[in-house]
């Protein structure tokens, strides 16, 4: 088969790392790709949001099947264009997608078909959300509507914070029309998990889970990133609790959707808070999360492709997933000044070196090639992904292979993974 990965960041490398390893395939592309991607496949400089270059790659190309990494051409309508024009494609349709292009849809879907979430309300008008806001106790949660790159959520501790986060996403539109709408939710307190399903709108299986770390400070202080780190699986699921969660979310999400007219293929992933109450929704996304993939994908022993193929033709109840009994641990390196400004074009060493280390794997975020040298390219820069009988063991190795790594600048947090070894 020939594949076609669309993106170019640590998540689309661990996929294109994980299919290389398929028996099925034999040529990989990814558009457009980075330096670590190159190194299992043909780097294409076409742009992931540039639905009509892809889709002519692919039909000239004749790809058998294209992988969408990222949530924006999935919005955009790219599963669309390629099911349109007799292409396999794996994930959700524009209709569907809209489950993590919209925090509203998100929470008044869950609403109205019963699936636990945080009580809200949806707000328009930014006279009348300030008016709300002094009725509340806080700490409380303000989202954003739309895509904000992992950054449009906000966990307010004072009112006076709320107040100012509300000003910057409807008034000064820090993230464009994302901020039209907003969602005042209360704050959810508990333990957070990340569970994906991949589903063929009939069936679906669950992944293991994972625990994402997205504040970019230790102890998860400071503002949100798209993710600073994850570990797999999360000692908090239980067989009981893993069943529970397929029960009372997964299966009712994709149940709700069909209702909806909005039938979904893909990955669905249910990001939750384990609270005393129960499991109840923060978020889903339409796709692989990032950095939960990267600790996701090192231990799964089933082959991907096949994976992706059932749920493209419908045949999800004849597969199944398995899993190495290896635990996970990846940790971020990021960029001075992530998530808000930083510096590019930074030269990265290490990357040679800490090949040698055992269990490891070094998954490209946010990195270009310059002058023959792999500099940076992004806020998150590097993924280094350790695998261990146990998170503890995973964390050492992750720990020290960093060790080997150096670009000015560089950060990351020193706690991932920590409370559950």
């Amino acid at each position: 088969m020939k594949i076609l990965i669309i993106g170019s960041g640590g998540r689309e490398h661990a996929i294109a790392w994980k299919i290389a390893q398929s028996p099925r395939v034999k040529k990989i592309f990814c558009a457009p790709g980075n330096p670590g991607i190159a190194e299992v496949a043909e780097c294409v400089d076409i742009d992931a949001d540039n639905i009509e270059d892809l889709f002519y790659f692919a039909s000239k190309q004749k790809i058998d099947l294209t992988v969408v990494g990222p949530e924006d051409p999935l919005l955009a309508g790219i599963v669309d264009k390629f099911k349109d024009g007799k292409l396999n494609i794996f994930g959700p349709s524009k209709r569907a997608s809209i489950i993590e292009g919209s925090k509203v849809f998100a929470k008044n879907i869950m609403r109205k078909h019963g699936i636990p979430t945080a009580d809200f309300r949806v707000f328009e008008d930014i006279k009348k959300a300030e008016k709300y806001l002094e009725k509340c106790s806080v700490p409380i949660v303000l989202k954003a509507d739309g895509l904000a790159k992992g950054k449009g959520v906000f966990v307010c501790k004072t009112l006076e914070e709320a107040q100012e986060h509300l000003q910057e996403i409807m008034v000064e539109k820090i993230f464009g029309s994302a901020g039209d709408k907003v969602v005042i939710e209360e704050c959810l307190q508990g333990e957070e998990v990340s569970i994906l399903a991949i589903t063929d709108g009939q069936t679906i299986i669950p992944f293991s889970s994972a625990r994402d770390h997205k504040a970019i400070y230790d102890g998860n202080k400071g503002p949100n990133t798209g993710g600073m780190g994850a570990y797999s699986p999360s000692p908090l699921i239980t067989n009981d609790l893993q069943l529970y969660i397929e029960e009372n979310v997964l299966v009712p999400i994709v149940h709700a959707m069909k209702r909806e007219n909005r039938p979904y293929n893909g990955i669905i992933y249910a990001g939750l808070m384990i609270t005393n109450a129960g499991p109840k929704v923060l978020e889903f996304n339409a796709r692989f999360g990032d950095p939960e993939t990267q600790a996701l994908l090192v231990r799964m022993k089933s082959d991907l492709v096949s994976l992706f193929m059932a749920a493209i033709n419908n045949s999800l109840d004849k597969a199944e997933i398995e899993w190495y009994d290896s635990h996970s641990v990846c940790v971020v390196l990021a960029s001075k000044g992530y998530p808000g400004r930083y510096k590019k074009g930074l030269p990265i060493s290490g990357l040679q070196s800490v090949k040698a280390f055992k269990n490891v794997q070094v998954f490209h975020a946010g990195t270009a090639k310059d002058n023959g040298n792999i500099v940076t390219s992004g806020g998150r820069v590097l993924g280094v992904t350790a695998l261990g009988k146990d998170v503890s063991e995973a964390r050492t190795i992750a720990y020290s292979a960093i060790n080997s790594l150096t670009f000015e600048g560089m950060y990351y947090r020193k706690d991932i993974g920590i409370n559950a070894s």
